[in-house]
Order: C-alpha cells, then structure tokens, then sequence
C-alpha cells in the first residue's frame, strides 16, 4: 500500500447505458493537510447508491453533474485523522460526502460526528444513514402511511426498499415486496417478515401478479424502480391511494425507456404520485434516527450491508445496482474501524 497517499476513482467518461469500471480511472494524490474548517479523514465504509449513476450524466437535473476528471461523489462513513475544525478531534467517526477515495481532506459543512451510542459504523452506513431516512422521510410523511394501508414496496430487497417495508410493517400494515429472483424473495419473506414478495423476473404479467397479492388494491406504493412495476400499481391502486416516487432504476440507464400510459387513473382515483429529496428533511434527522436506533436494538429492525472489499470494487458496484445483483445495501469497504 501507498504510504502518505490518498487514492482516488475518478469519473473518466460518461457512461451511455449501465455505468462501470470502463467510466472511471484510478489516480494517487499526496495527502493535503487540513486547513481552517476542514478534516483529513481515513474513508473506512463509501455508499454505492442508485442516485450516483445519476449524478453522473450531463444535467441530473437537481444536484450539479460531477465533472469529468473529478472524484466521484459518494456519502461514507470514516475516521478523523488530523482536524482543523472546532469540535472534531482525531479520532473521531464521522459521516459526510468523502467521495470514492482512501484519505479525503474535507470541509465540516454538511459532516457530522457519529453517536456510537445510536448503532455500530455498520449501522451508521445502513439503517442510521440516509437510505434508511430516504425511506423513512418517504414511506412516513410524502406516503401519509396509516395503520390500515395496503402496501406495495418495489426494489424491496435493496438498501431503501427492505427498509421502507419494514416500517409499514411496523405499523401494522399488509405489506408486498417486488424483487428479483427466489432468494430475494425469501429474504423479504422469511428474514424481514414481509406478508409476500413478487418475483419480477418470474412473473409474465406483473398487473396480474399485484392484483393476485392485493385482490382489494393498492394504498399506498412506495416505487423505487419505475416502468412496468409502476404501471402494474397505477392500476391497481385504490381510491385516495399515494405513489411515492423514490427512484426509477430500471429507467435510469436504460437503452429504451419504458412509456407509462396509464396516470390518467390517478384523477378518477383521486389519488396522487410523489417525488421528494432526503435532505429536504434535514433538519429532522435526528428524530427519525432515534426510532430507528430504539428499533434496531430491540431486534424489530433489521437491515442487510452487501459489502464489497476495496476502493477498486466500487466501479464495479455500480454496475452491480442496475443489474439487480445485490441483496441489501450495497456498501464499499475500505479500511477497517
């Protein structure tokens, strides 16, 4: 290993299609001492999130794109090696936007120390950070879930999905899962508790397989694929339902997009399709964080990490999301705690 050295992926070319290793390029910087208001951190845990494939195309639209020849962006987990930034001390665990490199030099906006006594830094990357709040934020306040709904869940297996299923669980609700393959399935079903789970990749007619899983339709859709899946809810859904627009993975890279024709529906339902950002709920993550915590240490709670081993995995890793080869949260691991 190169001692004094922070290595970095950085975006090559944009991808036209499933982005991966062919888009990035490995590159070695000597480390850069803090100055004023910044840290040198160790990155030990980079999320790999569906959001990344967007944020590198021209215009994502809500987030400026990252530029070629610059880090890839990406939230982590990590160690304070030296600081310059009252508050913060060597030694410290934190979690801020560290890019897909070993030892960044960053600012303290938008980084903050991390309460050990909330969950372990497994924790922090998963059910405490902010696919966890995505979900949260999502299925609570933009879905208005209730007791009673009947719940639809899409990408049920990964980080946000398994998630925001759980917390319908929680509240009581019928819950379904979509997901890909047998032992996804089981996953959702036998691990998580979910009441069914829909193979999407076994079923020949999806309408037909949420109708058969909700024979008196859909309140509440908590969508983080798009296309087909949509669809298939948007007919099934009953009357005041919500669809909560999370993601669209299957559309994101997708060589021919998939043309959703039936949304008339949602005005004689009166019904209603949502998008939103995480961190339009910013100032109330440490509230949800608290439910979570209790959760999780009660063992009600659960959260799957899909770990792989290296920076140089994390090109790969983004690959893995839109191929639907992860079962969880899909996180690199870069050094140890």
């Amino acid at each position: 290993m190169i001692q004094n050295a922070n290595r970095q992926i950085r975006l090559k070319q944009r991808p036209d299609g499933i982005a991966g290793p062919d888009n990035f390029e490995e590159a070695v910087e000597p480390l850069r001492q803090p100055e004023d208001g910044e840290l040198l951190v160790e990155s030990i845990y980079l999320s790999i999130d569906p959001a990344m494939r967007v944020w590198i195309d021209e215009n994502p639209g809500y987030v400026p794109a990252v530029e070629i020849g610059s880090v890839m962006r990406a939230g982590g987990v990590g160690r304070v090696l030296e600081s310059r930034v009252p508050g913060f001390a060597p030694g410290d665990y934190i979690q801020g936007r560290l890019g897909w490199q070993t030892h960044p030099t960053i600012t303290a906006e938008g980084t903050h120390k991390l309460d050990l006594s909330l969950g372990s830094l497994e924790d922090w990357i998963g059910p405490l950070g902010t696919t966890a709040l995505t979900a949260w934020f999502g299925i609570r306040d933009v879905g208005a879930l209730s007791a009673d709904d009947f719940v639809l869940v899409s990408g049920a297996a990964g980080g946000v999905g398994q998630m925001a299923g759980q917390f319908a669980k929680l509240e009581g609700c019928r819950v379904v899962g979509v997901a890909g393959g047998p032992e996804k399935c089981r996953y959702l079903t036998d691990e998580l508790n979910f009441d069914a789970a829909i193979d999407y990749k076994a079923e020949a007619d999806l309408a037909t397989a949420v109708a058969s899983a909700f024979p008196e339709g859909v309140d509440l859709f908590f969508d983080n694929v798009g296309g087909e899946i949509l669809e298939a809810a948007l007919l099934h859904l009953r009357s005041k339902g919500r669809i909560v627009m999370c993601g669209r993975i299957s559309q994101t890279a997708a060589e021919e997009r998939y043309g959703v024709t039936n949304t008339g529906l949602l005005i004689g339902k009166r019904a209603r399709m949502q998008g939103f950002i995480v961190s339009d709920y910013n100032g109330r993550y440490d509230e949800a964080r608290q439910w979570i915590s209790k959760k999780l240490k009660s063992g009600e709670l659960k959260q799957r990490l899909h770990v792989l081993d290296g920076l140089e995995a994390a090109p790969d890793g983004l690959s893995m999301l839109f191929r639907s080869q992860n079962t969880g949260k899909l996180v690199v691991k870069v050094a140890d705690a």
